[in-house]
């Protein structure tokens, strides 16, 4: 009889210990998922960056929203405004053939500016990425394949940055650490997945209609466009898609420069 009692106590004990273990398991896998999702609890809705236009060169109105959510996370949208330092970048979807050209000018004014290419520019245009690591201008994630990022989920928006990332690396040695998201859509939740994957987010206050092919051969309207409208601290966004900004980037740089204006990398950024 004893030995019976003593056998059915190891089993009793035994079921036990599988009960709390599969309640372990069960919690922990709950743990995983929540920290897993944890994103979802940060606001996913899309918001179109966007700036309304102030005269006599003041800054910008970034909007609340904007500049809140950009501060939050650290990320960069315009710069002191007692400071008259300005911030040139450059989208990169694809090469349209002026980016030498743009690269000479920026050579010859001294000038280092942040091109953000996709991965579609780099697998397509090495040699051309390598100048710009090369003639010391920063290279920007842009993102592999120009999505926008509110629309996808986590595990995406990590390879999305994360795969151009490593293939820039791979090619050159080069670390990214700036990006700007594509289309200029983002959520607080792509603001945030990009900083915890090491990246500055990086937005503009100074732009114009550049990037419609269709709507080359405006160069006077494209340089009273920048000029007008530069100010301090400004992060000016230019497409490199664009012949009219090959053809006046040169005079829009001297003028800036007359005007008290000094170009800095956004590694100086303040």
């Amino acid at each position: 009889m004893e030995i019976i009692m003593k056998k059915y106590k190891y089993i009793f004990a035994s079921v036990l210990i599988l009960a709390v273990g599969l309640v372990c398991s069960s919690i922990l896998k709950e743990d995983s998922k929540t920290i897993a999702t944890s994103s979802t609890a940060l606001s996913n809705k899309t918001i179109g960056w966007g700036i309304k236009r102030a005269d006599n060169h003041a800054q910008p109105d970034l909007g609340s929203e904007n500049k809140a959510l950009i501060e939050k996370y650290d990320g960069i949208a315009m710069g002191n405004k007692d400071s008259k330092n300005v911030y040139l970048t450059f989208d990169m979807g694809y090469e349209a053939g002026y980016t030498a050209k743009i690269l000479d000018t920026l050579k010859a004014n001294k000038v280092k500016a942040c091109f953000f290419i996709t991965a579609h520019y780099l697998n397509t245009q090495p040699d051309l990425v390598q100048r710009m690591i090369d003639e010391g201008h920063i290279v920007g994630n842009h993102t592999v394949n120009h999505k926008s990022l509110p629309s996808i989920s986590d595990e995406e928006v990590k390879e999305e940055i994360q795969k151009l990332h490593t293939a820039l690396f791979e090619k050159t040695g080069y670390e990214m650490k700036y990006i700007r998201p594509p289309k200029g859509e983002y959520s607080q939740r792509v603001l945030a997945l990009s900083k915890k994957l090491g990246y500055t987010t990086v937005m503009w206050s100074l732009a114009y209609d550049d990037w419609d092919e269709s709507k080359q051969g405006r160069e006077e309207y494209g340089k009273k466009k920048i000029l007008d409208n530069v100010h301090p601290g400004a992060v000016i966004l230019l497409h490199a898609t664009s012949k009219d900004n090959s053809n006046i980037l040169n005079d829009c740089i001297k003028e800036i420069k007359k005007m008290g204006y000094e170009f800095k990398s956004l590694e100086e950024f303040m």
